[in-house]
Formats: C-alpha cells, sequence, structure tokens
C-alpha cells in the first residue's frame, strides 16, 4: 500500500515569527516548543521520518501536528477541549451550598459559632442536598466567590449622640488647632492609652541568628514573669513614645504615667498639653479632667467620642505591639 505524502506546509512572515518566538524561547512550554519546532522543520521540507528523529517524538505525533496546522493554523496548535469527567453535581446543588454558606448556622439550628468547610459538607449531607460531599469541593466551591464563613470581623455600633463634636475636636488636635485657633510651637497633643495582660516572656534558651541558608531559630519554651500592664503616651506630632509597666491599670497607673511626662521637658514648661484618651475607667469623666487639672495645670484633656477609641493615636502603637511575633514581644519586654 502506497504511504500517503506528507502534507507541504507554507509559513507567512507572522507565522514564523510566533513560531521561532515559541520554538526558542526560554519560557515557552515544552509541548508547545516541540510543536513549533515540528511544524518550522516541516516547513523547511523535511519528512516526518527525520522531524521525528530530529525532535525525538514518535512519528505519528509528527504526522498529527503537522496536519493539525495545515488544516487550521497557529489555532490549531492549541490542546483542544476536554470532556472530563461528568458533572456529579448541579448548578442549583452548588447554589444550594453557598447559600447555606451565607447563612448564620444558629439559623439552621446549628450549635456553631461560624461554619467550616467540614461541618459545611456535613450539614449538606444532613439536609440531603447532595448524597456525598467533600470539604475540599465546598472550599473550591465556596473560593470561586470569595466566601469566608469561617472568618468574621468584630465591629461596635457608636451609639455617642455627641461623636461628630467630639470627633472634630481631636481630628483638629492632629491637625495642630484648637477651637479653630492654631497650636503655638510650646503646646502639644499627647495621645494615651492602657494595654492591658501583656505577658512578660523570657525564652529558656537564647534565640539563635540567621545565617546562610538556615532561618532565625527560637526556643519553643519560655517562662512566665506575669501579666502586666503597658501605659503609653504618644507624641503625636513629634512622634515620640513614652511608656511604662505597671502590675494592673487604674488611676493610680494613669497618673504614674501624666507625671512621668508632665515633669519632663518640653512638657513642664509647655503653655498647653493636651491628652486624648479615651473613655476608659482610669480617665472617665470631668473628675478625671479636674484631677489631671489639679496636678498640671497646663494639661488639658480631650475624651475620643465613647466606642470610638480608633480615633485615639496610640491605637496605631499599640495594633504593632499586638502584631509582634513571640522573638519581637520577648524583646519588648526585656526593655520594659
Amino acid at each position: 500500500m502506497p504511504v500517503a505524502a506528507a502534507r507541504p506546509i507554507s509559513l507567512t512572515p507572522a507565522e514564523r515569527h510566533r513560531l521561532e518566538k515559541a520554538a526558542y524561547g526560554h519560557k515557552t512550554a515544552h509541548q508547545d516548543r516541540v510543536r513549533a519546532q515540528i511544524v518550522l522543520q516541516a516547513a523547511r521540507g523535511r519528512g516526518n521520518t527525520a522531524i521525528a528523529r530530529e525532535t525525538g517524538v514518535h512519528v505519528d505525533t509528527v504526522r498529527t501536528w503537522r496536519f493539525r496546522f495545515a488544516e487550521g493554523g497557529l489555532p490549531a496548535l492549541a490542546d483542544r477541549g476536554r470532556c472530563g469527567r461528568p458533572r456529579r453535581f448541579t448548578p442549583v446543588q452548588v447554589a444550594e451550598v453557598k447559600a447555606l454558606a451565607c447563612q448564620l448556622p444558629a439559623e439552621t439550628g446549628t450549635p456553631l459559632s461560624r461554619w467550616s468547610c467540614p461541618e459545611l459538607a456535613r450539614e449538606v449531607v444532613a439536609r440531603r442536598i447532595a448524597g456525598s460531599i467533600s470539604a475540599s469541593t465546598v472550599r473550591r466551591w465556596l473560593a470561586g466567590d470569595a466566601l469566608k464563613p469561617w472568618q468574621y470581623r468584630s465591629w461596635i455600633f457608636i451609639r455617642d449622640p455627641d461623636f461628630r463634636s467630639k470627633a472634630t475636636r481631636v481630628m483638629d488636635l492632629y491637625a495642630r488647632t484648637f477651637d479653630g485657633v492654631p497650636l503655638g510651637a510650646d503646646e502639644y497633643v499627647i495621645s494615651s492609652d492602657e494595654k492591658t495582660s501583656i505577658q512578660a516572656r523570657c525564652r529558656c534558651h537564647s534565640t539563635l541568628a540567621p545565617g546562610q541558608a538556615r532561618s532565625m531559630r527560637v526556643n519553643h519554651e519560655y517562662r512566665r514573669g506575669g501579666a502586666l500592664a503597658y501605659l503609653a503616651a504618644y507624641d503625636v506630632h513629634r512622634a515620640h513614645v513614652i511608656g511604662r509597666c505597671e502590675p494592673t491599670t487604674g488611676i493610680v497607673p494613669f497618673m504614674n504615667l501624666v507625671t512621668q511626662v508632665m515633669i519632663s521637658e518640653p512638657y513642664a514648661s509647655a503653655k498647653r498639653v493636651f491628652w486624648v484618651v479615651d473613655n476608659g475607667s482610669s480617665h472617665r469623666g470631668q473628675r478625671a479632667i479636674d484631677r489631671l487639672t489639679k496636678a498640671f495645670p497646663n494639661a488639658v484633656m480631650i475624651h475620643t467620642p465613647v466606642h470610638a477609641s480608633w480615633t485615639n493615636q496610640i491605637v496605631r502603637h499599640e495594633s504593632r505591639l499586638r502584631r509582634a511575633d513571640s522573638p519581637k514581644e520577648d524583646r519588648l519586654m526585656s526593655k520594659v
């Protein structure tokens, strides 16, 4: 039986440029590189056997890609769509699972605070939405719509009726203005707060510094030094933090921090020092204002709105402490 002649291949300049770029490009996938080389050599008039020997593939592979290019051009060199395994779940079942993930577990009578993928998979089977389903399948469906019912963000409703006026006064101080009058060079703004129950820890063995092909090593064991309260005062415009540790929080520890700041320069001789504080029990209400003014006549206490302590700049400093990992916390506690 006579052997069918190889299909002749002719290339346009644009096709040749794209094929050469694919055949010799460093970032081209191997299968795309081989297909491009087959077509380029076929365009030079070489036979299928010689091309197979040159590219290291079977001669049937050469015939396949030579024929596909002759029939469909460059688009024919891409993989054809595959039907794959038949779908096990209908679009309605997928939608029902996503709808279930968007409900609170309490609304469905499930004693959970929030869903996890294994719990959702079990609930789907219990509700007979599907006969069986894996947690990884549920996770893949939820990821398609960026649904993460196992995560949550807390929030609090601002119920202070004077929120606007109080927040405006605090924001104006950050912009060096009080009651519409710019602050002078001898007036300062201090943002203060307490961070309670910080664990003072000491590692049982010293931390090893990183080296070549070796990350820093931190000993797992540590000794507890007890829980302390960290009080800090942040000079908003000088970007300076003054802190101290106390066994607990309260009026006396807070006034100790105030005294530490106010007896030092430049605050001792300042015309006015504004203390921005939240509504914690250590400095709440008019009594705290009178107590501060009596101890230091040049000190002015400014309260943030109720349930809006995030308007206090010291929260930025505290957030760094919360985000610190264990080695950083150990160094912090060793310093204070």
